[in-house]
């Protein structure tokens, strides 16, 4: 027994028990520390991502609408739902992170992280978001009595970027924020350039400026495929107020006018093309002339489309540009834009389409309701074209003159090739004094051309709007005075219902005036949704 007790006291088995011992609470607290330091690193990691993506949704919300903070608050808090795995606080949001504040500014200083707070839903460009507090309970940290993180929070600052793309850089000053609404399709629009100086009022056009001035204009304008880049509208654009007529000639291109070989349409890319429906109210003058036709014996009239004949006497065939004629009906402006008893730029809709039916489809019945509509009907059109968009021969008048010249008889001396030359004069085989009495007999005809005869049509197809319809910018224009920086509400397509010329008949226009029909909100070519097409948008985060 006191050997048994002497190796006891002799041993060295477990001598180190007691350090270990002893080191136990600082490797627990150790180990603690790292594994609750990563719960309360991954609880900071989820609020901040989740104060991120909450001010990011609300951003995408700043339109300049009024209704943009109830928007980006609702889609903050409730479009989207961000969870956390790492609080165990027993919160009563449960998994989900809350976020209970956040605040707008009109303009916001990255560098100062300070910004300008608003309430206005139009003035917001900014938004920061705090999302709720959580906590994160600490499993082993308690052992050095550590047993909470401590209130944690996240916030986050974003703002919302856009660019204008695809589109003709063509502005409307629009007459509330719900335009267009249903009861605007189909009204006519009397679009008016606006002021160099002073206010601008609804119903005014300006021009968003892309670069280059008007060259740059008339390019994106007669352009198939709109402006070939995307613009940066996130500070909003400068507009190109005044009169610019050479610009809607490049518009008048849609309609097969060519504006004096200015703009000529490119079969490659579709430039300055017309569309396939271009009737207008505008006539191409064609002169036919037959030589040495017996007077007793006129050639029939060949109509329009008439080409010159091989033989010495004709037909020889002169051909006009087209010019404005009114017997030739195109669609008109609202009645009420015609005898000034609409006050603003915005019609009512009812125009002359009685009149229409009976120039153009007389053998038709006259539609009514929304099947009336310019739009509507350029669409019947378009239907059967060889059927309802025919040549058509609107007057058609026809003279006589001698073969040649002298003093003798109607056809002779004294015509306009007369004077003794080699078709006339004294005797000669056309002239007076027992000549022949053949003359030169010439039809001056008018003819319309719905279908483009000057240049290639551009279909409209799944990835081509058509030619005739327009997509505008539809802008806010309250405080806009001259040259001013603007913000593009949203996009608008309109129908070109007429050439943009000066008419003294059958109503007076200018050639600075845009005259359109209201289709509704923007599509895609084929008719889908646009969202996201022309103009794009995409939040971004400051911090």
């Amino acid at each position: 027994m006191p050997g048994a007790r002497k190796g006891l006291l002799q041993s060295t088995g477990g001598a180190v028990a007691p350090t270990v011992a002893l080191s136990l609470f600082g490797l627990i607290a150790a180990g603690g520390i790292a594994f609750d330091y990563a719960r309360m690193a991954g609880l900071d990691t989820e609020l901040q991502n989740a104060a991120d993506q909450a001010a990011l949704a609300a951003a995408s919300q700043l339109d300049g609408t009024s209704t943009a903070i109830t928007r980006a608050t609702s889609a903050a808090q409730t479009l989207i739902v961000n969870q956390t795995r790492f609080a165990n606080d027993g919160n009563a949001s449960g998994l989900s992170v809350t976020v209970p504040t956040l605040t707008f500014y009109s303009s916001y200083d990255q560098d100062a992280d300070t910004g300008t707070v608003t309430t206005s839903a139009t003035a917001a460009k900014f938004v920061q978001v705090s999302v709720g507090t959580r906590e994160a309970v600490y499993a082993l940290t308690p052992v050095v009595q550590l047993f909470r993180s401590g209130n944690l929070n996240a916030f986050a600052t974003a703002g919302l970027g856009s660019a204008i793309c695809k589109v003709p850089p063509l502005m409307l000053c629009i007459p509330s924020e719900t335009f267009p609404s249903s009861a605007d399709i189909g009204d006519g629009l009397r679009l008016q350039p606006g002021p160099q100086t002073g206010a601008w009022v609804p119903g005014d056009y300006g021009y968003l400026d892309f670069g280059n001035g008007a060259s740059g204009l008339a390019i994106n304008l007669g352009a198939n495929n709109q402006a070939a880049n995307c613009m940066d509208n996130s500070g909003g654009l400068q507009t190109e107020p005044g009169n610019k007529a050479s610009v809607t000639e490049a518009l008048n291109t849609r309609f097969d006018l060519d504006a004096g070989k200015k703009y000529s349409c490119s079969t490659s890319t579709g430039d300055y093309c017309p569309a396939e429906n271009v009737g207008k109210d505008f006539a191409r003058k064609e002169e036919v002339e037959f030589k040495n036709v017996d007077p007793a014996l006129p050639p029939a009239n060949p109509g329009c489309g008439a080409t010159n004949g091989t033989g010495a006497n004709g037909p020889k065939v002169t051909i006009s540009d087209f010019e404005q004629y009114p017997n030739a009906k195109g669609f008109t402006r609202d009645t009420c834009h015609i005898d000034g008893s609409c006050t603003s730029n915005f019609g009512n809709g009812t125009w002359d389409v009685a009149g229409y039916f009976a120039t153009n489809h007389p053998a038709d019945a006259v539609p009514s309701g929304a099947a009336a509509s310019r739009y509507n009907v350029y669409k019947w059109e378009l239907e059967q074209k060889s059927l309802r968009l025919p040549t058509r021969l609107i007057s058609s008048t026809s003279a006589q003159s001698s073969n040649g010249g002298g003093s003798g008889g109607s056809n002779g001396g004294g015509g306009s090739n007369g004077g003794g030359g080699s078709n006339g004069g004294g005797g000669g085989s056309g002239g007076g004094g027992g000549g022949s009495a053949n003359v030169t007999y010439t039809y001056t005809n008018y003819c319309a051309y719905p279908q483009p005869v000057n240049a290639t049509a551009v279909a409209a197809s799944a990835t081509q709007k058509d030619r005739r319809i327009l997509t505008i910018a539809a802008v806010d224009c309250t405080g806009l005075n001259g040259r001013s920086s603007v913000k593009v509400k949203k996009w608008v397509d309109v129908l070109l219902v007429e050439p943009s010329v000066t008419r003294t008949s059958p109503y007076s226009t200018g050639k600075e005036q845009i005259y359109v029909e209201i289709i509704g909100e923007a599509t895609k070519p084929g008719g889908a949704n646009a969202f996201q097409y022309y103009g794009r948008n995409r939040p971004y985060l400051l911090k």
